[in-house]
């Protein structure tokens, strides 16, 4: 794009400051990511967490960086709409060969909105709509790889494909590997490998996507009009070697890798646009905006939620109402029907005996962005002046607002804006689900309940609050925890035993006879509040009886201070290799096929 001579040089020098600035980030978000493979390859899986916590602020601290430069170098021209409208187009003109101009843009809109004023939100001053196409934009190497296994044999393929990664830590043992994905893939298939095709290929994604103690190789098989994805987890065995955990196949299974409730991947990614483009081939469920967030970039997932929020109320006409359940005393909630999402803003007062302010609320939520979620706890996206058109509010909503929280909103003629907002993914609160739910579906909830406290506990996640109003049930029957007002690090918790009452009358009183400090639980106590239900009771006590003892919380106390990470997978116990073919995983090495 050639920028006429007669424009601004200082708008020019401003675009040219935004792109440093952008640049200097995505350095550093590449650098992190590089990192993940020696972290992985030495089982330094604190290193791994701390990696994805600090990443998280290299955004915020990058627009920061760049708005103090600007403040510094054109404090007296920053005010001035001509001068940005320039900016803009020569900042497009700089993004025409860049190879994550989406990403730019954002940063654009990112440090323009911290200096004005967000009256100034349209698409003159910044991008409401992408002004540079991401497609066919050239990676070096490229973003995925090909190979031809009618050329060169299937299980030499498969072999290239693990090896092509470079890991320095040798895998134990490749070809039994390598044995049990084709069985498990012949199975997946029933009636056996299809004829291969002129075009058969199998595409894999250049870089591994790290997270926790796991690498994943994604990647799909094309044979003639047919696509076939695949994820393949890469592990350290007991041997301090690598092996191939399991092979996921069916899309939504892969789709969970990508869930909200999952802690963001680590992937070092040239062109981050031909990564999001070849996942949504595998995974067309899956929108750009939560690709975009899994993959690290959180903020361009936010800024094309948004885009796509905002053309959902162009071609919709239903109204934004109070979300269904029990009213919470902290969080006033509310949600647009036609819409998976809620929206979630803090309360002025909050009701009921709660020791939180806005500012604890506000860092419990920045405390489950900032750790591993283990895929128990929803991701939030946080907003701050978001325009609704009051139209589309009930008059019950615009109520319950101007009562609730009215600090947190200004209300025009036309629209409602909300001074700060959580959006996250909707769920059916799990103490409706257990109401309407048949009685197997209702057994099978209450032990995932359990199970989802025991998992946050071995993440170091204590709930807090653990009522059945504040878990909820995806699409897939799992129970996530949402409800942050309360949560605490588990380290920081005293497990308690309910000390005996020195007589009968003090027992039966309802009055405390003992002391009880700040963070003291009382697992005892969990029985009475959450097991009124004969039904539910049953379920719990056969499966999850130990919640109920400090005996349980303090042994996962020692191991979190021990240094102990525990094992997380998300997929099912049983697909695991070692578990689907145990007496196929135990063959002698002669057993085992060679390369064709």
């Amino acid at each position: 794009m050639q920028i006429p001579e007669y424009y601004n040089p200082v708008a020019r020098d401003i675009a040219q400051a935004l792109v440093d600035g952008f640049d200097k980030h995505y350095r550093l978000f590449r650098e992190c990511n590089r990192g993940a493979k020696d972290l992985f390859e030495s089982g330094d899986w604190q290193g791994v967490q701390k990696a994805v916590r600090d990443r998280i602020q290299f955004y915020d601290e990058r627009v920061a960086e760049t708005v103090a430069r600007l403040h510094g170098e054109f404090h007296a021209d920053l005010l001035d709409d001509e001068i940005w409208q320039q900016a803009k187009l020569y900042f497009i003109g700089l993004l025409a060969n860049h190879k994550q101009p989406e990403c730019a843009e954002t940063f654009f809109n990112s440090v323009f909105t911290r200096i004005l004023h967000r009256d100034y939100f349209n698409n003159d001053f910044i991008f409401i709509r992408p002004a540079i196409s991401t497609e066919y934009i050239e990676s070096d190497p490229p973003s995925y790889r090909s190979y031809y296994p009618a050329r060169e044999g299937l299980r030499r393929a498969l072999r290239r494909i693990v090896e092509d990664f470079g890991w320095r830590r040798p895998f134990t043992w490749l070809r039994r590997d390598i044995a049990l994905l084709l069985r498990q893939a012949e199975s997946f298939l029933e009636g056996g490998w299809p004829q291969p095709e002129a075009n058969c290929q199998i595409q894999v994604l250049s870089s591994p996507f790290y997270r926790n103690k796991t690498a994943y190789v994604f990647g799909k098989v094309i044979n003639g009009g047919a696509h076939y994805p695949f994820a393949v987890p890469v592990l350290h065995d007991a041997l301090g070697g690598l092996y191939l955990d399991t092979l996921l196949l069916e899309p939504w299974r892969i789709g969970v890798l990508f869930s909200f409730s999952r802690a963001y991947f680590l992937v070092d990614m040239e062109v981050p646009s031909a990564y999001v483009q070849f996942l949504r081939g595998m995974l067309p469920g899956k929108t750009k905006a939560e690709l975009y967030t899994m993959l690290g970039l959180q903020k361009q997932g936010k800024n094309t939620f948004y885009r796509d929020f905002i053309q959902h109320l162009k071609h919709s006409n239903d109204s934004f109402v109070i979300a269904p359940g029990i009213r919470g005393l902290v969080m006033l909630v509310f949600t647009l029907p036609s819409y998976p999402y809620v929206f979630k803003l803090i309360k002025d007062v909050f009701g009921g005996p709660k020791e939180v302010d806005r500012a604890t609320v506000k860092a419990k939520y920045q405390l489950v962005k900032r750790h591993d979620r283990v895929g128990r706890l929803a991701d939030t996206l946080e907003f701050s002046n978001v325009a609704f058109p009051k139209a589309r509010f009930t008059e019950e909503l615009l109520r319950e607002l101007r009562e609730q929280a009215p600090s947190m909103m200004e209300e025009g003629a036309e629209q409602v804006v909300i001074k700060h907002l959580y959006i996250e993914r909707r769920l059916k609160p799990l103490n409706l689900y257990l109401m309407s739910c048949e009685p197997a579906e209702k057994a099978r909830a209450v032990r995932d309940y359990g199970l989802a406290i025991k998992e946050l506990a071995a993440a170091n996640i204590f709930p807090g609050d653990m009522l059945f109003k504040n878990f909820g049930v995806t699409r897939y029957g799992r129970v996530i925890f949402y409800d942050y007002d309360e949560i605490e690090y588990l380290s920081d918790c005293y497990f308690r035993r309910i000390p005996e009452a020195p007589n009968p009358e003090m027992e039966m009183s309802g009055e405390v006879w003992y002391p009880v400090a700040r963070n003291d639980v009382f697992p005892e106590e969990f029985g009475v509040f959450l097991l009124g239900d004969p039904e539910v009771r049953q379920v719990f006590l056969r499966h999850h009886r130990d919640l109920l003892s400090p005996e349980f919380w303090q042994l996962r106390q020692r191991r979190i201070r021990a240094g102990h990470i525990e094992d997380f997978y998300p997929y099912p116990e049983e697909m695991r290799f070692l578990n689907a073919y145990p007496r196929f995983y135990r063959r002698e090495r002669a057993a085992w096929p060679r390369e064709d």
